[in-house]
């Protein structure tokens, strides 16, 4: 299934994202155009994922295949896009990155779960 293979491809992007948080060193100055460029190039093909993984989760949830709600699908998008972001430029506190990742995970989890 679609989304099975969307769920498990975000999680392996998860789990790269949380390293790149953890052991990189951010830029030093945040207007940096390279680095904006190389995050761009980076984070596209992601960002595309994403948005199709949340029109295929919405489609299992509304054909119940999965115990998931709308709403979480949507903020589990939200919050990967912000993820995403935070795993470059480093503009938050480790405990509330760790809250979004652990919420994310959750999520892409249960859909693994329900749908297997």
């Amino acid at each position: 299934m679609e989304v099975i293979n969307q769920t498990e491809q975000l999680l392996k992007h998860l789990h790269l994202l949380r390293e790149r948080f953890e052991i990189e060193t951010p830029p030093e100055n945040l207007k940096d155009r390279d680095f904006f460029q190389k995050v761009k190039q980076e984070t596209s093909p992601i960002y595309d994922l994403i948005a199709a993984w949340e029109e295929a989760a919405l489609i299992a949830v509304k054909t119940r295949e999965v115990t998931v709600h709308p709403h979480q699908v949507t903020s589990t998008r939200e919050n990967m896009e912000l993820l995403l972001m935070h795993s470059y430029y480093k503009d938050v506190r480790r405990r509330r990155y760790m809250e979004y990742y652990k919420s994310i995970q959750y999520i892409f989890e249960q859909l693994l779960h329900d749908l297997k």
